[in-house]
């Protein structure tokens, strides 16, 4: 049975990704619509086997590319669910929310949380506080938008939220050279963010410490993001891999918590040390 929902992904160049993510929703929801940026590959081919609506838009960052989905697509109905191509909806996910939206019990209720469950090398990410971790992922149209940030972006909901127990895969690698490739320009993203200070925006997530899980995700990060720079890494890598048990997740973890929660920070600390530098010039 189809859900009342609408499904967007973004797509470039996602040949690789996009068979397995449009499998997991064509017969799930009622509607999908792929926004893609000018891709080079296979990936429209690909496409044009599925019951799908394609947009063309060009890119200029997540953010916008997200916002102008939402507003400028023919989407018909009440709800919404936003993909990248490298992520999956399970099973017990999709029945969990066909369940929601057929019950009519959600009068006061305008999105859905999910915890996206990170495979990496072919391996579950469990451990080190990266699950479960929650997102949302499924709103009211018109509820919902994604807030305004160059880097690690979310979405932000209107009013009340269900934490959902069925799962997003989040597949993030492809291999360890498109992994450091993309983390690299991500670090200059969140590098030009914290030190232009864009995250001060009025639409972003805010930080509390007794709000929802991901209010208090980004509480924590505002913290860190005031410790000094090459230390934050270091203590942050050492609180995820020691004291969050990221150990537990064995060699695949080891390289997986090493590079996403030391390298890419220390990365990104570095490229802050040498903007300030050339603003000192």
């Amino acid at each position: 049975m189809r859900s009342p929902i609408a499904v967007i992904i973004l797509t470039f160049n996602e040949e690789n990704n996009i068979i397995d993510c449009l499998e997991s929703v064509k017969d799930f929801a009622a509607e999908i619509f792929i926004v893609d940026s000018g891709s080079t590959d296979r990936t429209l081919e690909i496409i044009s086997n599925y019951p799908v609506q394609v947009f063309q838009h060009p890119f200029e960052n997540y953010s916008q590319q997200r916002n102008w989905a939402l507003q400028n697509l023919p989407i018909t109905t009440e709800w919404v669910i936003n993909l990248d191509a490298d992520q999956r909806l399970t099973e017990e996910f999709k029945t969990e929310v066909n369940q929601y939206l057929t019950s009519g019990k959600l009068a006061n209720i305008n999105g859905f949380l999910a915890s996206r469950k990170t495979i990496f090398m072919g391996k579950w990410i469990k451990y080190g506080g990266h699950y479960p971790t929650y997102h949302a992922m499924a709103f009211r149209l018109g509820k919902g938008m994604c807030e305004q940030k160059l880097y690690d972006q979310h979405y932000l909901v209107e009013g009340e939220t269900i934490k959902l127990k069925g799962d997003v895969i989040d597949l993030i690698t492809e291999s360890l050279s498109t992994f450091t490739q993309r983390h690299d320009k991500w670090s200059t993203l969140e590098s030009v963010q914290q030190f232009s200070n864009a995250n001060s925006s009025t639409v972003t997530i805010s930080g509390k410490l007794k709000g929802d899980s991901m209010q208090r995700r980004r509480y924590f990060k505002n913290l860190y993001e005031k410790l000094p720079l090459f230390v934050r890494p270091v203590l942050y890598f050492i609180v995820r891999y020691f004291f969050r048990l990221g150990f537990l997740d064995g060699t695949r973890g080891l390289i997986f918590h090493f590079l996403q929660c030391f390298w890419f920070r220390f990365l990104i600390d570095a490229k802050i040390y040498e903007l300030r530098k050339l603003k000192n010039k």
